[in-house]
């Protein structure tokens, strides 16, 4: 898409330039009008000083455009309530495993829903996120009542598989049970 619209402004300077240059010419050509000529030349010359400002300024932001990585960095989980505010935030940049789940005498939790809403729903070991490189991925470790992802901007939830790592993305909503954690 970036391509066609590049064209497109492509096209369309060039038509600009074009009848500027036609009306130079046509100004140029005919007798008389001498401050007329003046006002067309300052014209020109400003339209050509804003083309070659904006394309500068155009170059320096197409000359450092961000990684697929750095668009999709991950940084933290946070926990929503019904109304889609922020309850809780746990920060996983540098992680490579964390347990999603309830904390108890016998296991520990990395990100503890225990004190939840719906924490009845979720399993003690619900599910888990894991780090390969700089791609997130979440598993279903046979919950009782399941995991589900949302990508961003898609409005249908999917039921995980359990075992079945599914590649998550910043804005992507995990649902562990009821309970909501948006990935940011």
């Amino acid at each position: 898409m970036k391509t066609a619209q590049n064209r497109w402004v492509f096209i369309i300077d060039v038509a600009m330039f074009g009848l500027m240059l036609a009306i130079a010419f046509y100004m140029f050509s005919r007798t008389g009008y001498s401050g007329l000529k003046t006002v067309v030349v300052v014209g020109i010359g400003i339209g050509v000083l804003v083309y070659i400002l904006r394309n500068l300024v155009s170059v320096e932001r197409v000359a450092k455009p961000q990684t697929q990585t750095q668009r999709n960095r991950i940084a933290k989980l946070i926990l929503m309530d019904e109304e889609g505010e922020s309850i809780k935030e746990w920060y996983i940049e540098g992680e490579t495993s964390l347990l999603i789940g309830k904390t108890t005498a016998r296991s520990e939790a990395d990100i503890d829903l225990a004190d939840t809403d719906y924490a009845s729903l979720v399993s003690v070991e619900h599910a888990v996120l894991n780090r390969v490189n700089s791609d997130w991925f979440v598993e279903d470790v046979d919950s009782g009542n399941g995991t589900g992802l949302r990508p961003a901007n898609e409005s249908v939830t999917k039921k995980l598989e359990s075992g079945e790592p599914y590649r998550i993305y910043t804005g992507d909503l995990l649902y562990i049970a009821n309970t909501r954690l948006l990935v940011k």
